[in-house]
């Protein structure tokens, strides 16, 4: 299983949200690059970022940032947030990110996505965001009538890499992740699942890491990470183990 260390970006600087609130932000570091490379060193392949104001803006805001990481990680740059045309999609893979995620576009225009995974296989993810098993959308400040299954599972024979699911309730919130539902969407779906939202220790990367045969693909991180209530090194030796 994958253990995906997150950097969340908010005006070129590192942060956590909770519950995704953008008035409810930590501020973590002001040089995304150095970040990702502390993450290197510690021995992750891995890395997931996301372009907060991306997300509420539609459009990507924090290019700078991340252009620096995809130069300085030596691994696997997962990005998200604002991701909702071709030329963004274009303009992010040519740069050297390795898989996109897609969200809001998933459900407001998934001919889009679809074409996408078909253009870029293996390379786009959709991104599941639930609040109480109803998908949520717009940086999380609406929720659809659209269940979390239904959603993943319009895009079975698309050539979608994987699906990641976050649990909105719980993101930043160190709560512990929502496992009894991330297996349901894995074992419900023909497509690997990415787990998000409450990750609070060891615990969670252990218990999701007995899934992997179901499905469970990997599992992001972040603030337990920052406030060191999990060590990176560790979390990713445990998931290796499964």
């Amino acid at each position: 299983m994958i253990v995906f260390p997150a950097i969340d970006l908010k005006s070129g600087e590192v942060v956590r949200l909770a519950e995704g609130d953008m008035d409810r932000a930590t501020v973590y570091g002001d040089n995304p690059a150095e970040q990702a490379g502390l993450f290197a060193a510690a021995g992750a392949e891995h890395i997931h970022v996301v372009d907060l104001d991306g997300a509420f803006a539609g459009a990507p805001q924090n290019a700078e940032a991340v252009e620096a990481i995809v130069a300085s990680f030596p691994g696997y740059v997962q990005l998200g947030g604002g991701i909702r045309n071709r030329e963004t999609v274009e303009r992010w893979f040519e740069l050297g990110v390795a898989r996109l995620v897609i969200g809001t576009a998933a459900l407001k225009d998934p001919d889009f996505v679809k074409d996408m995974a078909k253009e870029y296989e293996g390379g786009i993810v959709v991104a599941v965001d639930a609040r109480d098993g109803m998908v949520a959308t717009e940086g999380w400040a609406d929720v659809s009538d659209v269940s979390v299954r239904d959603l993943a599972r319009r895009f079975e024979d698309a050539g979608v890499a994987s699906i990641l699911f976050t649990d909105v309730g719980r993101d930043g919130m160190l709560t512990g992740c929502n496992i009894e539902a991330t297996v349901d969407l894995a074992r419900g779906v023909d497509i690997p699942v990415i787990a998000s939202g409450g990750v609070k220790g060891l615990d969670d990367i252990h218990m999701l890491a007995q899934f992997a045969k179901d499905g469970v693909e990997g599992v992001i991180t972040g603030r337990a990470l920052y406030d060191g209530r999990l060590d990176l090194a560790t979390a990713i030796a445990m998931a290796n183990r499964g």
